[in-house]
Parts: C-alpha cells; structure tokens; sequence
C-alpha cells in the first residue's frame, strides 16, 4: 500500500468511543460532537499559529544569517583596509629616505655606489607594494589630484602645465600616498 493510500484510509474506530456513542442520547451524541469539532477547530488554530510562527522563526534565522554573512565581510574588508592604510603609511615615511637617498648620490664620493645599490633594492621594495612614482614630463596637463604645485615659472611648456618636476610623487593602488612637486608654466 502506497503512502497515499495509507493517508486516504479511514482508521478503525475506537472501541471504547463506540460504545460510548450507542449508549448515548440523541442529545448528548450531539454536544459530544460539538465539544470535539470545537476541540478540532482550536488544535487547528493551534497547528496555524505554529506554523505561522515556525515561519516567522525561520525568515528571522534566514536574516540574522545573511547578517552574520555581511558583517564577516565587512569585517574582512576593514581588516584588508587596515593593512593598507598600515602599508600605506609605511611606504609615506619611506619615500623621503629614498629622496634622500637620491639627493646623496648627487654627492661626489666614494658612497656613491653603496648609495645607488641601496637605492635599487629599495626601488624593487617600493615596486613589490605595488608603489608608482609619479613622475610628469615637461607639457604634461596638471592634475590637481597628483600634482602640488610649487610655483610658477617661464617655460616653453603650454601655460597652465606642468614646467618642471621638483620632487616626485608617489600612488599606490590608484591612491596617491604624495603629490608630486612641480612648476607650472606661465
């Protein structure tokens, strides 16, 4: 026999309500059946409002799991913001040590070579965090977001852009750490 079926088949009365029902008047077969409908209809509501509320228990659990979900990635995002803001400020202190840097190898000396190779592996540390100097050619059009503009000067360079690179300027991932320094033709 199938489950449908089984679900469709009328079970065997109860012997004892049986006997309960043919013993009994007209009148008080009918306030029994009234006294169990209206016991049906409260298991009924009952079995609604459970239902209702096991609903109700299961969109919230669904909620707070699509927040917990949220709040680990955002959670994971200001850890990975934290450790670039980390790195980027790093890389801020580091860039005026290789300024200086530069500035020395400008120095007649013995130290130059020491200097330079300094200077190289420093350059393949700031290129491995993914730090891009900014370096504007003479003509090149002034980026107010990239560039800081030291002065004005006579140029050959089209007026309004940058005549001389003073100091360069550094970006990292798009976001520039320092402007770099120029001049701006006239």
């Amino acid at each position: 026999m199938s489950d449908e079926q089984a679900a469709h088949e009328i079970p065997e009365p109860d012997a004892d309500l049986v006997a309960r029902i043919e013993e009994a008047s007209p009148e008080q077969t009918a306030r029994e059946i009234a006294t169990l409908r209206e016991r049906v209809e409260e298991l009924e509501a009952d079995l609604e409002a459970s239902e209702e509320q096991r609903e109700e228990l299961e969109s919230k659990l669904t909620r707070k799991q699509a927040d917990f979900q949220n709040f680990k990635k955002r959670q994971q995002k200001k850890t990975e913001q934290a450790r670039e803001r980390a790195t980027e400020d790093l890389v801020e202190r580091l860039v005026d040590v290789r300024d200086n840097l530069v500035r020395a190898l400008d120095q007649e000396g013995e130290i130059r070579d020491g200097v330079e190779t300094t200077l190289r592996q420093f350059d393949e540390v700031l290129d491995a965090e993914n730090v891009d100097p900014i370096e504007p050619d003479a003509g090149t059009d002034l980026d107010p977001q990239r560039h800081e503009v030291l002065m004005r000067v006579e140029s050959d360079a089209p007026e309004g852009t940058v005549a001389d690179l003073h100091r360069p300027g550094y970006e990292m991932a798009g976001k520039v750490l320092r402007p770099a320094q120029v001049t701006v033709a006239e």
